[in-house]
Parts: structure tokens; C-alpha cells; sequence
């Protein structure tokens, strides 16, 4: 370190001026330049200190750091409170944003938990009304059941027969006679009331096959198909049942008889419990139900009465009308005669059957008739079976329908074993074969 008096020697105080090298020399500047590189010197209570050129950038960097730093911390402090307001801004503002989706995420399950239980209340009520249509349907299958069962026949009861024919006579039973006993029309179609048409609740199962909905789609659909199917079994049991109380009572009424006055003789009663018809509001298979009962109720009447009518043949087996019912020729003396009967050829021995029910009121020899067998059926009516070779009731016995009363013969006015039937109403022969054609038609009810 060396001091003098005469050379430039820049201080602190003017290390920050700028130097003026214009002005200068190219010899000052060289000296210049040489006094950097060999140092600075620092005057300090009247003492000159020359240092380093590293040491004086160490100071001049710690001093930008002291200002750099303080400058900072002045900014800091004076942006400070900015700062923390929007910290905690932001903060509230996240704080918000994280409590409304907490919020809508509540929502959410609050919304499936509803969406569930009105769907398992759905499913409830579905389900509830599944099992109502499977009671009713039941109930109707049931009732269905029962009134699908036949009324019976009203042909005579096939009995064992003591007698039979030769191979060559035994044929199969047809009507009396083709040409004769005319076959009955076919009547027309039932025109039913108040018919409403199947349901067309033909749903299809749901659009999604699996899960719970898609079970009580199918569930649905398969009672619909059975709800159509008993439908249109009601429907075809109703246009049965009616078309043959119609033809019943249409029969009756062709043959002059009243159903009233038979139908009280039979053992019956019981306590009176009137049936009731459908409310206004009762479902059409409730009305159609009401209907077939009343219809077959008066079909039971009818049958009932028809026990007592002469609507059958006396004979089994196919036979042949030798004589008609009128005026003929008298087979003896060549003379017109009225013929109160038909004559229906057999062989000796035959058996024949009562026509209807009744109470035997001849059972002997009577004249022309030859063995004769009279039934009273009650009613006017009355049958009587003329030539028998043998009698197999007595008077007052009490006869039911296709009992055998006695067997084809000869006796009397006869020119041949035959059977000589009559039919009367109130004593007064009547046509044998109006009755015959009227069994006819009621043998295909």
C-alpha cells in the first residue's frame, strides 16, 4: 500500500460519478484504467484504505441485496394486506365451491334415493295389481270351469238289450227315415247384447329385458293372454249356451208346449235366494257370467221339460216307416182309413223304449192295437205302442226315458211284426213325426 499527495485517487465519494474520459488523454485513461485494476482506495476518518477490486464488488453486491431486499420488504408490507385479502378471498371462494358440490352431491343421492323408493313403490303397486289379475283370473277360470260343464243329452240312456238281431240286421242308428223326417235347418248365428270385443291389452314386455321391470312386463303380457283366451272362451260358452236355449224353446214352441205348467211336478225346492244382476259398473265378464247362468238356468227348464215330451225314437238301430201318419189305404179291406199312427218295421222280438218320462196308464190287450202299452207324460201329452209280442211294464208304473216297455210283434190288426207308435196331445192323435223331427233338431244342440 502507498499514499501520495499529487495522484488521482478516487474515493467512495466519487466512485459513482461518471468518469469523463472525452475530456481526457489517451495517458490519463491508461492511468485510470490502471488504478482499477490495482484497487480502490476508501478515505475513512482521514485514513486512505485501498482494496481489492474483488472485495469492492463483495460490498457493492451486499449493498444491491440490502436494497433489492429492502425494497422488497417495503413492497411486502405495503402490499401485504392486499395480498392476504385475496388469500383468503380465494380461500372463501374454494371453501364455497367445495360446500356446493357437497351440496349438489347431497342433491344427487337425495334424488336416487327418491327415484328408488318411487320405483320400489312402483314396483309395489305393479306387483299388488299383478297378483289382484292372477286372483280375478283365477276366480274366472274357476267359474269358467263350471260353467263349462255339459247340460247332458237329451237322448235316450243307451241300456243293455236282451234281445239282439241277426249279424245281418244289426246297423247303425240313423234317423227313421231320410225321406220323411226332414232335418232341421241350421239356425243362425247368436246375436248376443252389450258384447264388447276381446281386450286388446296385448302389451309387449318392456323395452329392457332383464331387471325387475322387464319380470312384471312378461308377468303382465302372459296374464293379458290369459285375460284374451278366457275372454274368447266366454265368449264362444255364451253363443253356445244361447243358441241352444233358443233352439230349445223354439222347439217347444213349435210344439205347442207351455213350460210353466210342467216344470213345477218334479221334486224341488229349497230356500228362495234371488240372483241379483250386475251392477252398472261390473266388468263384461261379470255380465256375460250373468247371462250364460240365467241362459243355462233356462235351458235346465227346458230340459226339464222336454223329459216329458215324446221327442225320441221308440226303436234303436236304423229302422224303416213302413206306414205314415193319415189317411191310407186300410191294408185289409182296401177301404181309406185314418191312420192315427206310424208303422216302423222291425224284427220280432225287438225292444222298445219309452219316449219320454211318464206313468204307464194301458198296459194290456187293446182291440186292433193288439198288446198295447200307453204312457200319460203329463202335460196333455201322451204315447201310445201298438202289435207288442210281450209287455214289459204294468199300469201305474212309473217309466223313465229309453226304458223298455215291451218288444216288436204282431197282435191285433197286423200284417207283420212292426210297431205301431202314436203320439197324442189331449187325446187327439197328432203327426208322430213332428216330434221325431223336433228330436232331430234338438239331438244337435
Amino acid at each position: 500500500m502507498s499514499s501520495s499527495s499529487t495522484s488521482y485517487c478516487p474515493t467512495i465519494e466519487n466512485a459513482g460519478r461518471p468518469a469523463q474520459p472525452r475530456a481526457q488523454s489517451a495517458a490519463a485513461i491508461s492511468r485510470h484504467v490502471q488504478r482499477i485494476y490495482n484497487g480502490y482506495t476508501l478515505v475513512h476518518g482521514g485514513r486512505q484504505v485501498r482494496i481489492g477490486p474483488i472485495a469492492f464488488w463483495i460490498v457493492v453486491g451486499t449493498l444491491v441485496v440490502m436494497a433489492v431486499w429492502s425494497i422488497a420488504t417495503g413492497t411486502y408490507f405495503a402490499f401485504r394486506e392486499d395480498v392476504l385479502t385475496r388469500l383468503i378471498g380465494r380461500q372463501a371462494q374454494m371453501q364455497f365451491a367445495y360446500e356446493d358440490r357437497i351440496a349438489e352431491l347431497r342433491a344427487q343421492v337425495d334424488r336416487i334415493t327418491s327415484r328408488q323408493l318411487l320405483d320400489q313403490e312402483q314396483f309395489e303397486h305393479r306387483l299388488k295389481s299383478l297378483l289382484q289379475r292372477q286372483a280375478t283370473l283365477e276366480k274366472r277360470t274357476n267359474a269358467l270351469a263350471g260353467d263349462m260343464l255339459t247340460t247332458g243329452s237329451i237322448g235316450p240312456t243307451p241300456r243293455k238289450q236282451s234281445f239282439q238281431a241277426p249279424p245281418e240286421k244289426r246297423l247303425k242308428p240313423s234317423p227313421i227315415s231320410d225321406t220323411v223326417i226332414m232335418v232341421a235347418p241350421p239356425d243362425r248365428e247368436a246375436r248376443l247384447e252389450s258384447r264388447e270385443p276381446p281386450p286388446s291389452t296385448m302389451r309387449l314386455a318392456s323395452t329392457n329385458p332383464g331387471g325387475l321391470t322387464g319380470v312384471l312386463a312378461r308377468v303382465s303380457a302372459s296374464l293379458d293372454k290369459i285375460a284374451h283366451r278366457q275372454t274368447a272362451a266366454l265368449t264362444n260358452l255364451e253363443e253356445h249356451v244361447d243358441s241352444k236355449a233358443r233352439r230349445i224353446r223354439s222347439v217347444l214352441s213349435d210344439l205347442g208346449v207351455a213350460v210353466g205348467k210342467t216344470a213345477g211336478k218334479s221334486a224341488a225346492g229349497g230356500p228362495f235366494v234371488p240372483v241379483r244382476p250386475p251392477k252398472p259398473g261390473a266388468s263384461a265378464f261379470d255380465r256375460q257370467l250373468y247371462r250364460i247362468n240365467v241362459a243355462r238356468a233356462h235351458i235346465d227348464r227346458y230340459r226339464h221339460t222336454l223329459l216329458a215330451v215324446p221327442v225320441r225314437k221308440p226303436v234303436s238301430g236304423e229302422v224303416d216307416m213302413s206306414s205314415p201318419f193319415g189317411v191310407r189305404t186300410d191294408p185289409f179291406n182296401g177301404r181309406p182309413a185314418m191312420h192315427t199312427g206310424i208303422d216302423l218295421r222291425g224284427d220280432l222280438g225287438e225292444l222298445v223304449h219309452a219316449t219320454a218320462k211318464g206313468k204307464v196308464s194301458i198296459a194290456g190287450r187293446e182291440g186292433g192295437y193288439g198288446n198295447m202299452v200307453e204312457i200319460d207324460h203329463g202335460n196333455g201329452f201322451s204315447t201310445r205302442y201298438g202289435h207288442l209280442s210281450e209287455i214289459d211294464v204294468k199300469v201305474g208304473q212309473q217309466v223313465h226315458i229309453g226304458q223298455v216297455v215291451g218288444r216288436i210283434g204282431s197282435t191285433g190288426r197286423s200284417t207283420g211284426p212292426h210297431l205301431h207308435y202314436e203320439t197324442r196331445i189331449n187325446s187327439e192323435p197328432v203327426n208322430p213325426q213332428k216330434f221325431l223331427r223336433a228330436g232331430l233338431r234338438l239331438g244337435r244342440v
